[in-house]
């Protein structure tokens, strides 16, 4: 693996994922953070491939989300617990955030999809979004 981009992930690896699509419920954890400012504080993401690592990044990145396994539909095994899906890490020099969710063009259609991933272009760039 690219030793930048697994610094960036977190220090993890991926280990699998749901091919078969399932729909989860996703909890704002930084409400305050600019990328998920204006998003509520639960929502819901419809047919979505979840990844699963095989630790969790949360020791080592900012965690702005995370998906609630619990609320998976159809329910599956493929679950790894603590399960962060948008985070920045502070510890890089540019401003970054990684956004798990958007593996179907169907997502854009979905407003706190499109309100996080406006808001993280603006803020990335240094800008407001408005």
């Amino acid at each position: 693996m690219w030793p930048w981009f697994h610094d960036f992930m977190g220090g993890i690896r991926f280990k699998d994922y749901i091919a078969t699509f399932v729909t989860g419920t996703v909890t704002v954890e930084a409400p305050n953070h600019p990328v998920m400012r204006g998003v509520p504080s639960n929502f819901v993401i419809k047919d979505e491939e979840w990844y699963t690592y095989d630790k969790s990044p949360r020791p080592n990145v900012h965690v702005l989300a995370s998906v609630d396994e619990k609320t998976y539909t159809p329910v599956t095994d493929k679950k790894m617990g603590d399960h962060p899906v948008i985070w920045s890490n502070e510890h890089l020099k540019a401003r970054n955030v990684y956004i798990f969710m958007g593996h179907r063009p169907e997502h854009f259609g979905n407003l706190a999809f499109t309100k996080i991933f406006t808001n993280a272009i603006f803020w990335a760039a240094g800008a407001e979004a408005r």
